[in-house]
C-alpha cells in the first residue's frame, strides 16, 4: 500500500517538469541589426550608369548589355551563349578541391547538429551479464578447530564440497535523460542550426567566386588568344614594310634612319608575341585547375582561338534590397550573429540546476530458462540533480564571452552589408564606364577602317604607295588589339558585377 501513493506522485512530477522545461532562458533573437536602411531600401543602385538603362522588359536603347532593373537570373553564364564556358563552370562545381571542400565543411556542420539534437534525447543501451562463481570450502577455515569438533568438519567439508556453482543471469534496459529545464540544450540546438545555415551560405558563395573566377579565366583566354593573332598579323605587314623600305634603300629612294625605325618596330611587335603566348599557357593551366585537372588537360580542348562571349542585349541588376537577399556572404554573417545570440543562453542555462532522470528496466534469474518471468522483473527510478552553486565567476564570465562574440558578429554583419553595397555600386559605376570607354574604342577602329579603306583605293590608283597602305593597315591592326581588349575588359565587368549581385549558386540538398 505504501508503493501506491509514491507511484501516483510521478505523473505530477513529470508535468511539472514538462512545465518547467518550457521556460527558455536567454535573450532570443530578434533578427539582424538594419544597416544603411536609406540604400537598402532604394529603388536603384546609387551608382547605376545613367546611360545604357533599359526598360522592365529588357528591351535595349543602345546596344547589348544595356541594363534593366529585374531580377538577375542565378546562372548569369547562360546568358554569354558560349558552350565552352557553360561546360566550364560546370566541370568546376563538379570537381574543384575547393569546392569539394566547402561541401564537407557543410556535412559536418549538418552531422554537428543532428548530434546536438540528439543530446537532448534519451540515452537508452541494453545490457546483458552471465555470472558464475564458487564458494570457498569451509572446511579450510574450520581445520584449525579443536579435536572435538573434528567430525562435525569433516562432515561440513563433506556437505560443502557437494554444493555446485552459484550462477546469475541478467539482461535489461538503463535509460538516462537530462531534462531541458530551462532551454540549454535548446539553445544550444539553435546555435547549431545557425551555425549550419551559415556553413550552407558559405558554400554558395564558395559556388559564387568559383563561376566568376573560371569565366574571367576563360575571357582572358579568349582576349589573349585574340590579341596574339592580331599581333602576328601586325609583325607579318610590319615585316612586308620593312621588307619594300631596305629595297627602296638599295635603290637610294630610303635612309638608313627609315630603315632602323621600322626595324625597331618589327622587333617590338615581335617581342609582344612571347609573352602573349605565355599568357594563354597560363589561363590554360588556370582553367584546367579550377575545373580539378592538371595543367595542360585543356590544351587540346581550347588551344584554338575563339570570339570573345558577347554580352546579352540587357543586364538585369535588380534593387539594392534584391541584392542583399541574394548575396551568401550577408546570409552567412546573419546566421552567424543568430548563432552568437543563441550561445548566450545556452551559457546562461548553466546557472540553473539540472535534472536528470535514471532508470532501469531488467530481469535476472539462477536458470536462464527462467529469466524472463514476471517474478524476476525489477526495476529503478532515480532522479538525480545538479546545481553548481559555486563557480568563482565562470558561468557569467562565458556569458559576457557570448555577448561579446555577439557583439562582434552584429559588427561584422554590418561591415558585409556596407561592402556588398560598396562593391555592387563600384562594378555597376566600372560596367558603365567601360562601356563608355569601349563606345570610344569603337570609334576609333572604325576611323581607322575607313583610312585604310582610303588609302587602299589610293594605292589602286597608283596616287600612294604599298608602304603608306601597310602603315595605315598597321594602325587599323593596332586600333582592333585596343578593341579586343576593352569588350574583354567589359565582359569581365559584366562578371565582376554578377558576383556582386551574389548570383551563381545553387541550393544544396538537405
Amino acid at each position: 500500500m505504501s508503493v501506491r501513493p509514491s507511484l501516483s506522485l510521478i505523473p505530477a512530477l513529470l508535468a511539472s517538469l514538462c512545465a518547467l522545461s518550457a521556460c527558455t532562458v536567454g535573450p532570443d533573437y530578434a533578427g539582424a541589426p538594419e544597416v544603411a536602411s536609406e540604400a537598402a531600401h532604394a529603388s536603384k543602385f546609387v551608382r547605376a550608369p545613367a546611360a545604357g538603362i533599359d526598360d522592365a522588359h529588357g528591351s535595349s536603347r543602345v546596344g547589348g548589355g544595356g541594363i534593366v532593373s529585374a531580377r538577375a537570373p542565378s546562372q548569369w553564364w547562360c546568358s554569354l551563349d558560349d558552350p565552352h564556358l557553360n561546360a566550364l563552370i560546370e566541370a568546376a562545381f563538379a570537381h574543384n578541391p575547393d569546392l569539394h571542400a566547402a561541401q564537407a565543411r557543410l556535412r559536418e556542420a549538418r552531422a554537428q547538429l543532428q548530434q546536438q539534437r540528439a543530446a537532448g534525447m534519451p540515452t537508452v543501451s541494453f545490457n546483458a551479464a552471465a555470472l558464475r562463481t564458487r564458494s570457498p570450502d569451509p572446511s579450510l577455515f574450520g581445520s584449525s578447530q579443536g579435536g572435538g569438533d573434528s567430525g562435525s568438519s569433516t562432515g561440513q567439508s563433506q556437505g560443502s564440497t557437494g554444493r555446485g556453482p552459484l550462477q546469475l543471469y541478467t539482461a535489461g534496459f538503463d535509460a538516462s535523460w537530462e531534462i531541458d529545464l530551462f532551454g540549454g540544450t535548446r539553445r544550444a540546438v539553435e546555435a547549431a542550426t545557425a551555425e549550419a545555415d551559415a556553413v550552407d551560405a558559405d558554400l554558395a558563395d564558395a559556388q559564387v567566386s568559383l563561376a566568376a573566377e573560371v569565366a574571367q579565366a576563360y575571357i582572358d583566354l579568349r582576349d589573349e588568344q585574340q590579341r596574339l593573332l592580331l599581333a602576328q598579323r601586325s609583325a607579318e605587314l610590319e615585316q612586308q614594310m620593312l621588307d619594300l623600305t631596305l629595297q627602296r634603300r638599295a635603290r637610294g629612294t630610303a635612309a638608313d634612319v627609315d630603315v632602323e625605325r621600322l626595324t625597331t618596330q618589327v622587333e617590338n611587335t615581335r617581342a609582344t608575341l612571347t609573352p602573349l603566348d605565355a599568357q594563354v599557357s597560363e589561363s590554360l593551366d588556370q582553367l584546367a585547375v579550377l575545373t580539378g585537372q592538371a595543367p595542360g588537360a585543356l590544351d587540346r580542348q581550347l588551344s584554338t582561338p575563339g570570339a570573345i562571349p558577347a554580352l546579352p542585349a540587357s543586364v538585369a541588376v535588380g534593387d539594392p534590397a534584391a541584392m542583399l537577399q541574394q548575396r551568401p556572404d550577408i546570409r552567412a554573417a546573419e546566421r552567424r550573429l543568430a548563432s552568437s545570440n543563441a550561445q548566450i543562453g545556452e551559457h546562461t542555462a548553466d546557472f540553473f540546476p539540472k535534472v536528470t532522470l535514471f532508470g532501469d528496466l531488467g530481469f535476472s534469474a539462477a536458470d536462464p530458462g527462467h529469466l524472463v518471468r514476471k517474478s524476476n522483473f525489477t526495476w529503478i527510478a532515480v532522479p538525480y540533480l545538479q546545481w553548481n552553486v559555486l563557480d568563482f565567476g565562470r558561468t557569467i564570465s562565458s556569458i559576457h564571452s557570448a555577448e561579446a562574440s555577439r557583439d562582434e558578429a552584429a559588427a561584422h554583419y554590418a561591415h558585409t552589408v556596407l561592402a556588398a553595397l560598396q562593391d555592387a555600386n563600384t562594378a555597376l559605376s566600372r560596367y558603365g564606364h567601360q562601356r563608355e570607354h569601349l563606345a570610344t574604342l569603337q570609334q576609333v577602329q572604325a576611323s581607322a577602317d575607313r583610312s585604310a579603306t582610303l588609302m587602299r583605293q589610293r594605292h589602286v590608283a597608283g596616287v600612294s604607295s604599298l608602304i603608306d597602305l601597310l602603315d595605315t593597315q598597321r594602325v587599323q591592326f593596332s586600333a582592333q588589339q585596343n578593341v579586343v581588349a576593352g569588350q574583354a575588359e567589359l565582359v569581365k565587368d559584366f562578371v565582376s558585377l554578377q558576383k556582386s549581385l551574389g548570383l551563381g549558386w545553387s541550393v544544396q540538398p538537405g
